[in-house]
């Protein structure tokens, strides 16, 4: 397992990023908030944590959502995943949204989250007028399996 640093600011009151087990790819992080957030079913929230990073230059964080709190509770990242980008020195705030049934509470230092570390690969886009062909072309949603509901093999929403 590759281990690299990541300095760390915790507010007072924050909880330093922690994995649970020796085999955990992501760390908790938990929600630093002066009273109780109250997120209505089909709503979403900022939460903040109380934590800024400085990411090595060449990685990232994502920013993803806990299992138990979306099989739970239905609530996950709303930009899942999120991206910390190595050069955002700023509080880390995690959008929750409820997709549950009920409202749900966020209380201080809830684990409400985890983040990961990964490398980042940047690209160098170049103009073209052609792309080189391939068997599935510009087939999109559905076109190698399965089409989603209500969508066409082309990804047009059908009139059924």
């Amino acid at each position: 397992m590759n281990k690299i640093n990541v300095k760390c600011i915790a507010s007072d009151g924050a909880v330093i990023p922690e994995y649970k087990t020796s085999g955990a790819a992501g760390a908790d992080i938990c929600a630093r908030i002066d009273s109780d957030v109250k997120i209505e079913k089909g709503k979403f929230a900022m939460i903040p944590t109380g934590l800024f990073f400085e990411i090595p230059e060449g990685y990232e964080i994502q920013v993803r959502p806990r299992s138990g709190l979306a099989a739970k509770n239905g609530i996950t990242v709303l930009n899942t995943p999120g991206t910390i980008d190595s050069d955002y020195r700023g509080e880390l705030k995690i959008i929750l949204i409820n997709l549950g049934n009920e409202d749900f509470i966020v209380h201080d230092k809830d684990r409400i989250a985890q983040i990961i570390i990964a490398p980042v690969t940047q690209a160098a886009f170049i103009p073209a007028e052609k792309l080189s062909a391939t068997e599935r072309g510009s087939g999109g949603f559905g076109s190698t399996g399965v089409a989603a509901t209500g969508l066409s093999s082309t990804g047009v929403a059908s009139s059924k």
